[in-house]
């Protein structure tokens, strides 16, 4: 066996997704929000200009490719670690190294850090100076929200761009074309029905790598007919994503997810469990109905009764531990608690309300005894002194909080409803202003 052959033997080794991985950014697939063209993100990399970033988003979606693809069109080194398998010496080896490179090459480099939300603070520490010296172009790729799960010290050194599920559509357009890529699956003559391709699709819940997966395993394990070619039917996608094709058509599937949705906010328990089920027999995966459940639990309930919230996380909590079949019962008792509730919108409102203003308004006059008046000159430590501490005065005292240009603004407005009712007393009680809610508030 020569070199050229283990070369084709590692080849082909390799799975379908890694050997359909785009390589520059007219081959890359879906977050056009982020790379069309004329777009910040796109300009920077042609230039080779990309400062420190952060790619966040669901598994599947591109981070890492594109991260390649900086790599690839970048005139600096690049160097590829893993936050679970690096440490702090790996880190500072990468640092050093980087460093001589421009000092004595001119030469930048690109440190991408998988699973970056994963690195401790002493790992983060160790980075942190190169990233604020410009010895590295950090760029991290993680699944988790980077606010919550990474060192605030290095998120606030970065530029963040969120990744997004991809569409069915992008996800069988790249099915197809990894069919009939020499790269990719062409030497199988493999001929795929259109429904195993949407199905594949659609039942990845926007997962490139899980579709490629499920597409490479059906054709890999379809016996050849006669001719040579490979046929796929539904019924072998089915198998090879494990999930059984929806029995109700797509326009079907939406229409019973709205009557869920809407059978939840007209308290109507009996309904939202059986369109729950119904979905779910059809093939829908569980995690939908959750999430939607949850959102519905702050839309449609909201503070009329807060425990609604904390019952539909839980239920989702519970079904990611548990599975099915067991994880549909809290799923079920979620359903019950968020249909029976009180319902209130006034989240919904307020919400609305307080974007409209910081889009329209954008007034960041804040009163300045509210300001942190930590390394202020004298007159401002002067001001930060009126600051009224409400806990002096019985837990609230009046205070304006907005700015003056915003003062008598009321964005939430409790509806009297369930828990509201109560807030709605403690508001009179205090001598808080209160304004009379909407009368026919139309739903967005």
């Amino acid at each position: 066996m020569d070199l050229f052959d283990l070369n084709n033997n590692e080849y082909d080794a390799k799975p379908l997704a890694d050997k359909m991985r785009a390589s520059n950014l007219d081959e890359f697939i879906g977050q056009e929000h982020i790379v069309a063209e004329g777009s910040l993100l796109r300009r920077a990399i042609k230039l080779d200009r990309l400062g420190s970033c952060i790619f966040w988003g669901p598994p599947g979606c591109g981070k890492t490719t594109l991260a390649n693809i900086i790599a690839s069109t970048t005139h600096g080194n690049f160097v590829k670690l893993n936050a679970v398998q690096s440490g702090v010496a790996d880190v500072k080896k990468a640092v050093e190294d980087a460093r001589n490179a421009l000092k004595l090459y001119g030469k930048k480099t690109y440190l991408l850090l998988d699973e970056c939300h994963r690195f401790n603070k002493t790992q983060s520490d160790s980075l942190l100076p190169a990233i604020e010296q410009g010895t590295i172009v950090f760029i991290g790729s993680t699944t988790e929200n980077p606010y919550a799960s990474m060192t605030p010290a290095i998120v606030s050194r970065c530029r963040l761009f969120e990744f997004k599920r991809l569409s069915d559509d992008d996800i069988a357009g790249a099915l197809r074309n990894a069919l009939t890529s020499r790269k990719g699956l062409y030497a199988y003559k493999a001929q795929v029905e259109e429904a195993a391709i949407r199905h594949i699709a659609h039942m990845s819940a926007g997962d490139l790598r899980t579709a490629y997966n499920a597409l490479e395993l059906a054709v890999l394990t379809t016996p050849p007919q006669a001719d040579g070619t490979i046929a796929v039917t539904l019924a072998d996608a089915e198998q090879s994503i494990q999930r059984k094709a929806l029995s109700y058509n797509e326009d079907t599937y939406y229409d019973m997810l709205s009557a869920f949705c809407k059978s939840l906010r007209g308290s109507d328990s009996d309904a939202a469990l059986y369109y729950a089920f119904r979905l779910i027999e059809g093939g829908c995966d569980p995690m939908i109905i959750l999430r939607r459940l949850i959102a519905h639990s702050s839309e449609d309930v909201g503070m009329a009764d807060p425990n609604a919230l904390v019952v539909a996380t839980s239920a989702m909590y519970a079904f990611e531990k548990m599975g099915a079949p067991e994880g549909l019962i809290p799923m079920s008792n979620a359903i019950i608690y968020v249909c029976e509730a009180e319902k209130s919108n006034s989240v919904i409102i307020a919400m609305d309300g307080a974007k409209r203003a910081a889009r329209e308004v954008r007034d960041d006059n804040i009163p300045p005894y509210l300001m942190d008046n930590t390394f202020g000159d004298k007159e401002t430590k002067a001001q930060s002194k009126k600051y009224l501490y409400p806990h002096e005065f019985g837990g609230w005292v009046k205070q304006q909080y907005l700015p003056d240009s915003l003062k008598d603004a009321v964005f939430y407005r409790p509806q009297g409803k369930g828990y509201e009712q109560t807030v709605l007393e403690t508001r009179r009680r205090k001598g808080m202003p209160v304004s009379d809610p909407p009368k026919g508030a139309p739903h967005p």
